[in-house]
């Protein structure tokens, strides 16, 4: 397995393309289309906020229920959330425009939104819009990095990666793109992430493999606690590699579960370190704890204590705040038995053993946390289950660029 450049045009078979539709203000690009030359097996994760936007509907519906998946259709700028009848026929409106386009059934297309909440869609902008995106459609990288960028909202960076790995004897693919900064705390999916791969893979294995893996990936990451109603992880798989289909839990899906999850950690840690205002990615890693639940629990609880977080900011080493953290967290442990380090490009330090300081030196500790990736690593000292989690540092920007978001 190896990474290389790329995103959702990686894979053979896939197109995509983003292009300034007239949804946003400011001339950015506002909609994206991701297209496979051959029908795809999907499965999909969404948002387990009792408010689900319109697409999220749409989307579970396509996933469990369509033959199969070959498009997706992205807007920014309007979630088409809270909408109503009115917004969820506008999905079928869009999928039904896009799929006359491209030759397509309707429900072969999938649709995703992100921005602001409450607004429908504007369906005209949105219908002039598919036929740009269908002449401009491309297998190049650089049509995948459109894509990447129309979808973003408060992003400050497009985020998209790429593996190639072997299956079969076939060399195989799988690339993604997401978006999300802000209102990031996912459970079962994360903002909005879009994964191609042109493994032949049975769609039992595909969605086994995208659930267990969100789990640990997009699962584990928060930026400010809040769960969207939008999110969405959508993932297609076209079989133009040409292996054998996997259908058995044979070292060949375990080849294409190991792909899958390098894509999806990186893509979990680059919405992590690009949150609204953050000017770190936090790691924290919970090494031998009891069970992996418990140690997962022990992560976010800390990855997500806004205390923790803005000692981050100010690069400072306020230990007792991540004990607290792990505290109230709700699992069982000996306070007196942990260890705590701060670890970075600049170095690793041990900060607390077996509950109370190591006497460390400030000016050291305040030298690792400056850096742009820091991790903090607590050692429970109770059996071998480890976790990790991310998030960023709390800063002034994430409230102002909060504070004035629809305006």
């Amino acid at each position: 397995m190896k990474k290389i450049e790329g995103g959702v045009t990686a894979a053979q078979g896939f197109m995509a393309t983003g292009v300034y539709a007239g949804i946003k203000k400011n001339n950015k690009k506002d909609m994206a289309m991701v297209y496979s030359v051959a029908p795809c097996k999907a499965a999909g994760t969404f948002t387990t906020n009792v408010v689900k936007a319109a697409p999220v509907k749409w989307d579970k519906k396509v996933v469990e229920e369509s033959k199969f998946v070959q498009a997706v259709v992205v807007n920014s700028g309007v979630a088409n959330a809270c909408t109503g009848e009115e917004g969820y026929g506008y999905c079928r409106d869009t999928a039904t425009a896009a799929g006359e386009w491209l030759s397509i059934p309707a429900d072969s297309v999938l649709v995703a939104s992100t921005g602001v909440i409450g607004k429908q869609l504007p369906m005209d902008t949105i219908k002039a819009g598919l036929p740009i995106l269908k002449g401009t459609l491309s297998h190049s990288l650089e049509a995948g990095t459109l894509a990447a960028e129309a979808i973003m909202t408060t992003d400050t960076v497009s985020k998209q990666v790429a593996y190639e790995f072997e299956v079969d004897g076939k060399k195989a693919v799988i690339g993604g793109m997401c978006k999300g900064s802000g209102m990031i705390h996912p459970n079962m999916a994360t903002m909005l992430c879009f994964v191609t791969t042109d493994v032949a893979i049975s769609k039992e294995l595909l969605t086994k493999a995208l659930k267990e893996i969100v789990d640990d990936t997009f699962n584990m990451i928060s930026v400010d606690g809040d769960t969207s109603t939008n999110d969405s992880v959508l993932l297609m798989a076209n079989g133009l590699a040409g292996n054998n289909e996997i259908r058995t839990a044979s070292k060949d899906y375990e080849a294409f579960y190991e792909a899958l999850k390098a894509v999806m950690t990186e893509l979990s840690k680059k919405i992590a370190g690009d949150g609204e205002g953050a000017t770190a990615l936090f790691e924290v890693k919970v090494v031998n704890a009891d069970t992996k639940a418990n140690a997962k629990i022990l992560s976010k609880s800390v990855v997500t204590s806004s205390l923790t977080k803005s000692a981050i900011f100010g690069h400072d080493a306020n230990w007792g705040r991540i004990l607290c953290a792990l505290g109230y967290s709700g699992v069982n442990f000996d306070p007196e038995k942990v260890d705590l380090y701060f670890e970075s490009a600049a170095g690793k330090l041990k900060i607390v053993e077996n509950g109370t300081s190591t006497g460390y030196s400030e000016e050291e500790a305040t030298k690792i946390l400056s850096e742009p990736q820091v991790t903090a690593i607590a050692d429970m000292k109770m059996g071998d289950a480890e976790a990790t989690a991310w998030g960023c540092d709390l800063t002034y920007d994430y409230v102002k660029i909060n504070a004035d978001y629809r305006s």
